[in-house]
């Protein structure tokens, strides 16, 4: 506001000046046209912590399971070269791509179940929530590998993002009762068990 009680009055004696030098017409409106371009400028830079719209800002970027995949999967996998290229997508914030390059590579391999279960990933980092169609990529994942932990484990993951916190600890609690004691992974299906719990418990 201050800014404009001291911009007003100086483009009101510009206008005076331009005047009293014979500017008329079309040369007085360019004039004036230009004279209030530059107020609003000025005003508009002197309000402090103005908020802008957010469209140009980033999404916050999804949840990674990269580390969590590769335990269940193996850092190699048939699906790898597509997984490569949607972690890709999904690293720069572009869900939507990393999705649609997943239904792609499932439709080409319908009978890779790691392909599926990527999908199931995909569409949840991208709704930010398990969504029906999420869910059936899981349980075709899990229709085509039924004695893999890494459909019922992921799933777990999807339903804490969607805040199904005690649907994730069923979930898991289920993958850990059928693991056998030393498989590798169990640690990391352990600690978010722990990590949830700890989260209920407050």
């Amino acid at each position: 506001m201050t800014a404009l009680l001291i911009v007003l009055p100086l483009v009101a004696l510009a206008i005076g000046l331009a005047a009293l030098a014979g500017i008329r017409g079309r040369s007085l409106i360019l004039t004036l046209t230009s004279l209030l371009v530059g107020a609003a400028g000025t005003v508009r830079q002197s309000i402090p912590n103005e908020r802008l719209p957010s469209a140009g800002i980033a999404p916050p970027p999804p949840v990674s399971l990269i580390t969590q995949r590769n335990a269940f999967l193996g850092e190699f996998n048939p699906a790898s070269r597509w997984l490569i290229i949607s972690d890709s997508y999904a690293a720069r914030g572009k869900t939507e791509e990393a999705s649609v390059l997943l239904q792609s590579a499932a439709r080409l391999h319908p009978r890779d179940y790691a392909l599926w279960l990527a999908l199931g990933n995909a569409l949840t980092d991208h709704a930010r929530r398990l969504t029906p169609a999420a869910s059936l990529a899981f349980r075709r994942s899990a229709a085509l590998a039924p004695t893999s932990p890494a459909p019922g484990y992921f799933l777990g993951q999807a339903m804490r993002q969607s805040g199904d916190r005690d649907g994730a600890l069923r979930q898991w609690r289920g993958v850990l009762a059928a693991a056998p004691a030393n498989a590798s992974w169990r640690p990391i299906v352990e600690d978010d068990i722990a990590n949830v719990d700890a989260v209920q418990r407050r």
